[in-house]
């Protein structure tokens, strides 16, 4: 460029200058996925649309995230550091309105639904060798309830309640992940777990196989004491090595959540391209097999993002768009 006119010099550079940033490569969309422990099932479905929206929405960059799930995640979500998240449908509705006992300390107004997704079963697991059948046994128990005010261990704070115990009556309370809890119970250094989870989560798949466990039922008069978001479901027999009769407990929606600045093309296309891709979260975890584009709107205790809802009104699905 030594031997070209200043002023061409100039201009040439002020050229590329504009063309570099006409450039689709550098206007990425950064898609931070935030999920959960490895070990549940948030994890390898984030996987599993990461690699969706790599393969199908050029101009992207997904990553995934491991944290604390739903509490974690909804914070993060407000602050900006999360585009895309898993959360439980009471951590939701308590981080809409600001419960600042449940983890929030002030409103989350920047969060906005995509879809409803799969069922959250809670799912507490005893060591047969406890001696726990009934809710009533854990009394004087040793207990995993989930990392500290994540989605799980607000599950397990009402179940409690309201089959009329409290962590007080517990001879142990450790807020632990899922993977983490059931290492514990392996070395008989808890008797139980609860974890609120699709169902056939890889952790109390894997304590199955070489633990003896009890399956405790949560009986649909505990769930409706509950009340909502809680809703009474069965866990089939056989979802677990050793447990060979359907167990009642309570679930929740799972929702996944973006931000109110995203721009309305950008979650139309993740919104598409999940609906699209079914046969590949499903083969990621089979709790993404009650994933339903009818049911994407049902229960969303937060406004819809516009970019979702226009998928879903080309779906003939009513939605109000905030």
């Amino acid at each position: 460029m030594s031997g070209l006119p200043k002023r061409l010099a100039g201009l040439t550079l002020g050229a590329s200058a504009f063309l570099s940033l006409a450039l689709p490569a550098c206007a990425d969309d950064f898609i931070a996925i935030l999920t959960g422990g490895t070990s549940g099932v948030y994890y390898p479905m984030g996987v599993a649309l990461s690699k969706v929206f790599t393969e199908k929405l050029p101009g992207t960059r997904p990553s995934v995230q491991a944290t604390k799930a739903s509490v974690e995640n909804l914070n993060l979500v407000q602050a900006g550091k999360g585009e895309l998240t898993f959360t439980l449908g009471d951590s939701l509705a308590a981080g809409w309105k600001g419960d600042e006992e449940a983890g929030f300390r002030r409103k989350l107004d920047k969060l906005r639904g995509v879809s409803a997704i799969y069922p959250n079963y809670v799912q507490i697991v005893a060591s047969k060798e406890s001696g726990i059948r009934t809710l009533a046994d854990l009394k004087g128990k040793r207990l995993s309830v989930g990392a500290p005010k994540s989605g799980t261990e607000l599950n397990a704070r009402a179940i409690l309640e309201a089959a009329g115990l409290s962590y007080k009556d517990l001879s142990k309370v450790e807020y632990l992940p899922f993977g983490e809890s059931v290492e514990l119970m392996k070395n008989r250094q808890l008797d139980a777990t609860l974890q609120s989870a699709g169902l056939g989560v890889s952790s109390i798949r894997d304590l199955a196989t070489g633990t003896p466990i009890t399956v405790v039922a949560i009986p649909a008069a505990i769930v409706d004491k509950a009340g909502a978001p809680f809703v009474k479901q069965s866990i089939p027999a056989n979802t677990y090595e050793g447990q060979a009769e359907p167990v009642e407990t309570a679930a929740v929606v799972n929702y996944l959540v973006t931000r109110a600045d995203l721009s309305d093309d950008l979650v139309y296309r993740m919104t598409k391209a999940m609906f699209e891709s079914l046969p590949e979260l499903q083969a990621a975890h089979s709790a993404a097999k009650a994933i339903d584009v009818h049911k994407a709107a049902e229960g969303m205790p937060v406004p819809l993002h516009p970019g979702a809802a226009r998928y879903l009104k080309e779906n003939g699905i009513s939605v109000s768009t905030p």
